[in-house]
């Protein structure tokens, strides 16, 4: 009796999506502009090597007070490495010393990461177009798609970010004056990938639709927010 041979390993929706990130990245080329604020694709990928590598800086990304710091490591570390040598350093994952070389932390805090910024790199060519992303990758991100209750949390209506299959999440009003003056609530539609990207401020190039009282819709819209 033979064993049947076995092809490679699925290496998973995240890996999968790190892999298309880098590829997309040395597609673009060094100078191409991106959709994350205002950087080129060198930026971005100074940013994705910074995150996972440098463990004295990435704390910056998320707090405030320290982000002047990270912010300057990014910079050097994109004049200092050649781009050829960033997106290797990316796809190649981070080093063994970092958390993120841990499979659950993978897990948990990428999925969302690469798929955002590869829509960055992609939805900033003028030809783009909504490519179509695996249901495994659709998964991983509805189970992190919570983390828009930290981005909106300055958002002055209730917010509901519904898929077409039905399933939603809610994000209540936060704050003194949403608690005194209520300003009512508004439905965001779409596929998951789009609800991510609209809820971490890709608002121009996600593709969904707002229903609610025109006051409350007008009030979202009139509101700016950033991880």
């Amino acid at each position: 009796m033979t064993t049947p041979e076995r092809g490679p390993a699925d290496p998973g929706p995240v890996r999968r999506e790190r892999l298309a990130l880098a590829a997309a990245l040395a597609e673009a080329g060094p100078d191409a502009a991106t959709e994350c604020a205002g950087w080129t694709a060198r930026d971005l990928a100074a940013h994705l090597v910074v995150r996972e590598d440098r463990l004295d800086a990435a704390p910056g990304i998320l707090l405030p007070p320290l982000s002047f710091y990270t912010e300057r490591v990014r910079r050097r570390t994109a004049r200092a490495v050649p781009f050829e040598r960033l997106v290797e350093r990316f796809r190649d994952g981070p080093a063994k010393f970092s958390p993120y070389a841990l499979p659950r932390v993978d897990k948990i805090a990428n999925g969302v990461e690469f798929f955002v910024h590869h829509e960055d790199v992609l939805r900033a060519r003028p030809d783009w177009s909504p490519r179509e992303i695996s249901p495994e990758l659709e998964e991983v991100l509805w189970r992190r798609i919570k983390i828009a209750r930290f981005v909106l949390r300055k958002v002055q209506v209730e917010v509901t970010l519904v898929q077409p299959d039905g399933r939603s999440l809610r994000v209540p009003a936060r704050g003194r004056d949403a608690r005194r003056n209520p300003r009512g609530a508004v439905r965001v539609h779409g596929p998951v990938g789009e609800l991510v990207l609209w809820a971490l401020g890709r608002r121009d190039v996600a593709d969904v639709r707002l229903t609610g009282a025109t006051d409350a819709v007008k009030c979202l819209t009139e509101t700016g927010w950033s991880l």
